[in-house]
């Protein structure tokens, strides 16, 4: 109950408009929803809904236009660039349907890449990218290039490179749209175990199948949500 009582994510009012010409283009309208501890949700929705827009904005990856963001009670408004990169390197993950690895990097050049730019020094940089290859079933291909695995071992090592700075917050944009049937339920159980662990993972897709994962899923129309429930316990 008091995970309840204070979101990990809070989203107050929000709207994003965008100038399209002579033209606003509403892709948020005052969007009012909460993302606790360990949940696992999917927004789903047609293309133009808003809802990359709002993973954008909990990424701080955008700013609103109007209205507040709150992650951990700490409105996104009110810090500095530099904390709020902090945020992004620390408190959350970013993991996308396109790997964005590095072709000539091993997997575990790739994992310890974000540690290196970290602004809290990791003591251990390659111990830590290797316990998250590890993590996700890669300990005996850490040595291989992206080009030398499989799309959803290259899937792997961009969740085990988003796991590295131990962020409480795990974002997914369609993580499993490269990926086979077979291999996107791989990847789905992976996320549902991150997040039976206490992550707490919000993943955008158009499936079905991958939102049927999730513990709830929030369903956007015209940049407001449409219908927000919760699987029955």
């Amino acid at each position: 109950m008091a995970a309840e009582a204070t979101p990990l994510i809070s989203c107050r009012d929000l709207t994003k408009v965008y100038r399209m010409g002579t033209q606003d283009v509403y892709a948020l309208r005052g969007v009012n929803v909460d993302f606790v501890q360990g949940e696992m949700t999917a927004i789903m929705g047609p293309s133009g809904s808003g809802k990359s827009t709002l993973m954008n904005l909990i990424g701080a990856l955008d700013v609103p236009t109007s209205g507040e963001l709150l992650i951990k009670g700490r409105p996104l408004s009110r810090l500095s660039r530099d904390e709020l990169a902090d945020l992004r390197n620390e408190t959350i993950g970013f993991v996308f349907q396109q790997f964005n690895l590095l072709n000539r990097a091993t997997a575990l050049a790739n994992v310890k890449l974000p540690l290196m730019y970290a602004r809290t020094p990791v003591a251990d940089p390659m111990a830590r990218a290797r316990e998250c290859l590890e993590m996700v079933g890669l300990g005996a291909r850490m040595d291989h290039r992206p080009m030398q695995l499989s799309g959803g071992q290259q899937q792997r090592v961009a969740i085990a490179r988003a796991l590295a700075g131990r962020p409480s917050i795990l974002l997914a944009d369609e993580p499993t749209g490269a990926l086979d049937t077979k291999t996107s339920e791989e990847i789905m159980d992976l996320l549902t175990g991150l997040s039976s662990e206490g992550i707490t993972v919000v993943l955008v897709t158009h499936e079905p199948e991958v939102a049927a994962y999730a513990t709830r899923q929030i369903h956007f129309r015209d940049g407001q949500i449409e219908r927000d429930e919760r699987r029955a316990s």
